[in-house]
């Protein structure tokens, strides 16, 4: 949202005028004629004033007994765009006149409704304005502590609002919410055209309220309804572990998102692995929705030199992001496991170790979300998340709508889940 101008000041009565004005209204009547010619110079004054007001697009809400008045903020239209905003502010001022719930009138929540409207006319679901509320709760995620039902949602490659990953340890993954599934019903509200923020803010709400999502699965004929009770989340985005394997131990590094926390939680876990000697490390990337771009090459440099990944924009240049420090595991061998619910800052990783032959990639086919978004903090706590550009993995590979095939593919089939068997993670210790 563009910068608020300061309004005009009013310009002061010439003392002329002052005067003349107030000798004709402190006078006696001279004649009803001039009586009439009085009331209507002050009545067309004041139309005059309303109307120049709104000529200046002067945005402020004056609460009155009826009907709101919308008086609007100066905003010109781009320098180097023609545009014709009266269509705009036609509607902006018919709305308070014709609605019939005075009471419903907001300027300022239909002025985000206008500007989330044209953001979402690009048509990328990535692309989206925020609301103080919904940018409060998409910083909130990203620090790993919230107040919700613990799913991270995208789009596939139809547009279809899904679920990249239910979070480990949280409702939605103790309800059976499993990555791939549409979200077709949030409440009693169509998720068709939703947008991603419209959609979290939604499902967010204070702990031990609950939420009814409607979920479409491949397979499944009828939908799947699920009333999942929120709760507070707060997720330890690295987690270490140890498994035995032939010749010695393997740490498991499990990383469920790349947020604020991350890359110090990653740097001790490090720290630890190190210590301990181990043969070989398994970095477990499955069901990770991705998140910071800054931490997934932070991340991959304690595995590869040179080029993490590649952005490419609209203008077909490209640049490169360079490993950010001397990797610490850069002899020790590695496996990665992903998934489908393996996305964005999760397969630059994987395709980062991947393209530099660093790591075997084990499991199923990622997500496809390989576009980068920029954040823009506008006036008043709102912000814009926009697509700048699509990345690629260092050998110019663009997996969008594509994912990253694993060089040793693993499914894990339903059955699996429900007896306690992980294939994909024997397999990547027989691989060790």
């Amino acid at each position: 949202m563009p910068e608020t101008l300061p309004a005009e000041e009013k310009k002061p009565l010439e003392p002329d005028e002052s005067r003349s004005l107030g000798n004709h209204l402190n006078a006696p009547k001279k004649s009803s004629f001039l009586s009439f010619i009085l009331q209507f110079l002050v009545i067309a004054a004041v139309f005059f004033a309303i109307g120049f007001s709104f000529g200046q697009k002067k945005i402020e809400v004056e609460k009155r007994s009826f009907v709101p008045v919308i008086k609007v903020s100066n905003q010109l239209p781009p320098k180097d765009q023609n545009v014709d905003f009266s269509l705009f502010w036609d509607v902006f001022n018919s709305l308070p006149q014709k609605y019939f719930d005075k009471s419903a009138i907001n300027a300022q929540k239909m002025m985000y409704g206008a500007v989330a409207g044209m953001v979402q006319s690009l048509g990328d679901p990535y692309t989206s304005f925020l609301d103080p509320d919904q940018n409060k709760a998409i910083r909130s995620e990203i620090a790993g502590t919230y107040e919700g039902v613990g799913i991270e949602i995208g789009f596939d490659k139809d547009k279809r609002m899904v679920v990249i990953t239910p979070l480990k340890g949280t409702p939605a993954e103790k309800e059976g919410v499993l990555p791939n599934d549409v979200i077709a019903k949030i409440g009693d509200r169509d998720t068709y055209n939703m947008t991603l923020p419209q959609a979290v803010e939604l499902i967010r709400g204070q702990a031990g309220t609950s939420v009814t999502i409607t979920f479409m699965r491949s397979g499944v004929d009828k939908p799947i309804v699920k009333n999942i009770q929120r709760a507070s989340i707060d997720v330890k985005s690295v987690d270490v572990s140890y498994r035995d394997a032939k010749g010695g131990q393997v740490a498991v590094i499990r990383v469920s998102r790349f947020g604020e926390k991350t890359d110090s939680e990653w740097d001790a876990a490090v720290t630890e692995v190190i210590g301990r000697n181990v043969k070989g490390v398994i970095v477990d990337m499955r069901n990770n929705p991705g998140g910071l771009l800054t931490s997934s090459v932070h991340l991959a440099s304690d595995f590869v030199s040179g080029t993490v990944v590649k952005q490419e924009y609209s203008d077909g240049t490209t640049t490169s992001l360079p490993t950010d420090h001397a990797g610490k595991l850069s002899k020790i061998p590695v496996v990665v496991l992903v998934n489908g619910g393996s996305a964005s800052a999760a397969e630059i990783f994987s395709g980062a170790l991947q393209d530099a032959k660093r790591a075997k990639i084990v499991g199923e086919k990622t997500f496809g979300k390989g576009t980068v978004q920029d954040v823009v903090d506008l006036p008043g706590g709102s912000g814009l998340h926009v697509t700048i550009a699509k990345w690629l993995t260092p050998k110019g590979n663009s997996i969008h709508h594509v994912g990253i095939t694993p060089d040793v593919v693993v499914e894990m089939t339903q059955d699996d889940r429900n007896n306690g068997r992980d294939p994909q993670m024997e397999k990547a210790l027989g691989i060790i």
